[in-house]
């Protein structure tokens, strides 16, 4: 990877994360304050939906972290290590946490008629579509494993040859 896709990759994450704290600390106080003006029905929802979003922008900022780390590694040429699954498998565990944290979104809203069943559904929709890309990490997980046996393989291979020699 190169030196400027590198900086290119760095700056959105920056971007990204700074956004993410700007919603943390602006916009979802702003919320708690849309969610005083609510009618009696959806009153007793606003502490946990005010939970649920900050847990999911945490879900959001801990892959951000993750993956600067797993970017310095492949800077590095590190990558193809054993310590590169530490942060793939957080970045799974916070992708899976943020399916849930929206399906129980979709379960607080769905009671009563505050909320339209097509949005409650389209939320599942978007559940679904979140543990897919958890998916999609997983399979590179796996292809991540094969490259490092491939890459302790020649290792061992190289150190071989150079008995050997």
């Amino acid at each position: 990877m190169g030196k400027l896709t590198v900086l290119a990759l760095r700056v959105v994450l920056v971007v990204l994360l700074a956004g993410s704290v700007f919603v943390q600390a602006v916009m979802v106080p702003l919320l708690a304050v849309d969610l005083e003006e609510l009618d009696g029905q959806l009153a007793h929802l606003r502490t946990p939906i005010l939970a649920l979003v900050f847990l999911g922008i945490v879900t959001v900022q801990v892959v951000l972290v993750c993956v600067w780390r797993l970017v310095t590694m492949v800077r590095r040429g590190t990558v193809f290590s054993h310590a590169a699954f530490r942060y793939v498998h957080v970045v799974i565990g916070a992708i899976v946490a943020a399916a849930l944290l929206l399906f129980a979104l979709a379960v607080l809203l769905a009671p009563g008629e505050a909320v339209a069943p097509g949005v409650v559904l389209l939320m599942c929709g978007a559940v679904v579509a979140v543990l897919g890309v958890a998916l999609i990490v997983l399979v590179l997980r796996m292809l991540l494993a094969q490259a490092v046996a491939r890459d302790v393989e020649a290792a061992r291979m190289r150190a071989e040859l150079a008995e050997v020699i």
